[in-house]
């Protein structure tokens, strides 16, 4: 008989030819449980998405509760569904006025592909500008945003009218014009190894966009929910978007996205023609009924309150000859080394030491820390003393 692993490589679709093959059987508060015992800390987040720990006692509540009542019933926007009328309300009232109108998909890379139609047809343009070494997704819109030519090449012909600007280079934000229909940036880069924008250039950004004409999109797929000690990363910047992307975090752990915008721009979908953004799945009951509980529990519990002193813990800790720095902002953390081959060998000496770390598509020398929000001071330390002894081995 097969083992999972060997199921797992024979009838599941590989990614990489070097899989980590790490099987969970479950997983609870900031830990993952192997078949054979084995307890990890994770320190990825399931990439950002689990920021309140896995299985939240409310979360599972809110989910069981609803599979009491229904699960899908229609495709989104056609019935009055109360989990996403709450969703969305409670959604909009964490958000700027002006973003009033929440569109509901399954994922970070479906938002990001609604924000491309509405920009553009609201705009009238067809111009997009993303930015080099920019992460928005795998399908072929979002794809064709990716700001690392050597993902694009093999795909292509991608979206025409699109092009890319440095993030953080002044001078490029020149390059938008009257005939630009949206920019679309992370508003702190992730897969480009943490990238935090500087103030002056991101408002200069807002502004640029504002005398052109052109929207503001900003990615906050792996941002938002608290990563980086704010609800949303745009609040530490004194900018609005005119649409905002989300998705991860949002969910509570499920499956889960939302592009959100003024309703006069959301409102170019409804006619000429009819139905002009459909998704069968987008709004899920149950998705929607785990994500209110999951920013209840963010909020209730004051989750955002302790994170910089457990960021200023961290950089206290990892203090190492061999790292050359730790950029990053809240928990949206990279520690910066020198090759592939230290990221590489750290990251599996961690993970047999019970630690669960990772690297960036677009920045192979570092490694990511993006722990629940829940992580406790205790925890950090276990999990820094055993990334030194990593460091240490390969340095």
């Amino acid at each position: 008989m097969l083992s999972n692993r060997q199921l797992f490589l024979l009838n599941t679709a590989q990614t990489s030819n070097s899989p980590r093959l790490t099987e969970i059987v479950s997983a609870e508060g900031v830990y993952l449980y192997g078949p054979a015992g084995e307890k990890y800390i994770d320190l990825v987040s399931g990439f950002a998405v689990n920021n309140i720990g896995y299985r939240n006692p409310k979360v599972v509540e809110a989910i069981k509760d609803q599979l009491d009542r229904h699960m899908h019933v229609t495709v989104f926007g056609e019935f009055v569904q109360v989990p996403q009328v709450r969703l969305a309300e409670r959604l909009v009232s964490l958000l700027p006025k002006q973003l009033n109108s929440v569109y509901f998909v399954n994922s970070g890379t479906e938002a990001t592909e609604g924000a491309m139609k509405i920009a553009k047809r609201y705009t009238g343009r067809t111009e997009i500008i993303a930015a080099k070494k920019a992460y928005h997704g795998s399908t072929q819109g979002a794809l064709s945003l990716i700001g690392n030519e050597e993902y694009r090449e093999a795909y292509g012909p991608l979206l025409p009218d699109i092009s890319f600007i440095g993030f953080n280079d002044s001078e490029d934000v020149n390059k938008i014009t009257n005939k630009t229909a949206a920019v679309i940036i992370e508003t702190v880069q992730g897969e480009a190894g943490i990238r935090v924008p500087h103030l002056k250039w991101i408002q200069a950004l807002r502004k640029r966009c504002d005398e052109t004409g052109t929207l503001l999109i900003l990615d906050e797929i792996q941002t938002g929910f608290g990563r980086t000690g704010k609800l949303f990363a745009f609040e530490h910047f004194g900018i609005v978007p005119d649409i905002i992307l989300l998705a991860k975090a949002l969910g509570g752990g499920m499956p889960m996205g939302a592009f959100v915008a003024d309703k006069k721009i959301m409102d170019v979908i409804t006619d000429n023609p009819m139905l002009g953004h459909i998704t069968t799945f987008g709004g899920h009951p149950i998705c929607c009924a785990a994500a209110l509980a999951s920013i209840e529990v963010i909020l209730d519990d004051h989750l955002l309150d302790s994170i910089p002193e457990k960021e200023k813990l961290f950089r206290k800790l990892l203090n190492h000859p061999a790292i050359k720095e730790i950029r990053g902002i809240g928990f949206m953390m990279c520690i910066q080394l020198d090759s592939f081959y230290q990221v590489e060998n750290i990251s599996k000496y961690c993970a047999d030491k019970g630690v669960m770390i990772d690297w960036f598509l677009h920045c192979e020398t570092a490694l990511r820390l993006a722990p629940p929000l829940i992580i406790s001071e205790e925890e950090i330390k276990i999990a820094c003393q055993i990334i030194l002894e990593g460091i240490d081995l390969y340095s």
